[in-house]
């Protein structure tokens, strides 16, 4: 390995864990409780975003899944063809678009503002079309990307995954979801055999 490739993979570490520790002089305890409220009180709940957002709104929507809060990942090709549909008045859509401007994701809100859906909004841009049609923002801060063009998006799906887990984890708390209700629904892996008491 080049000693230029090396230095890159350490400073990767660096760069995210400066990321993370960051973010919480962002941290909206408002709008972060806000949005808690809309997600213990949703029957539903869709999230959508394009290119590495979206692959992260596709794990958001499964953590949800793993403490039965009903979610799916809404494509945004399948949104404007009937895919918003699974939504009904009072669910909530989430985004999560850094810049705040995806142009694929505009439809959408305009359907989930037809429908009464209410929506929060992920963004790094606090003024972008998608913050100002959102019911709750959530700031992403973003100090750089991991690869020495800062164009990649790495250290931004970091900072996305951590709101989303700590959306998780107050939402645990939250409901007075149960480990026991998890058992129910994991029975599979590892997980699943230290949950049902079955470790070998």
């Amino acid at each position: 390995m080049k000693k230029e490739a090396l230095e890159q993979a350490r400073q990767a570490y660096d760069i995210e864990e400066a990321c993370i520790r960051e973010m919480k002089d962002h941290f909206d305890e408002e709008a972060f409780s806000a949005a808690v409220a809309l997600l213990a009180g949703a029957t539903r709940i869709g999230t959508s975003g394009c290119g590495h957002s979206g692959i992260i709104c596709q794990h958001f929507a499964h953590l949800l899944c793993c403490i039965e809060r009903p979610a799916r990942f809404i494509s945004p090709a399948e949104a404007v063809h009937g895919a918003t549909g699974f939504l009904t008045e009072g669910d909530v859509m989430v985004f999560a678009s850094r810049g705040g401007k995806t142009a694929e994701l505009l439809p959408i809100l305009a359907i989930c503002r037809k429908k009464g859906v209410k929506v929060i909004t992920v963004t790094e841009n606090m003024e972008s079309p998608l913050a100002q049609g959102a019911d709750v923002v959530l700031k992403q801060h973003v100090n750089r990307e991991t690869d020495k063009y800062n164009a990649q998006g790495t250290t931004s799906t970091t900072a996305l995954c951590m709101i989303f887990h700590a959306l998780q984890a107050a939402l645990i708390e939250e409901t007075g979801y149960q480990n026991e209700q998890f058992a129910v629904i994991h029975p599979g892996g590892a997980v699943g055999e230290r949950l049902n008491g079955k470790e070998m």
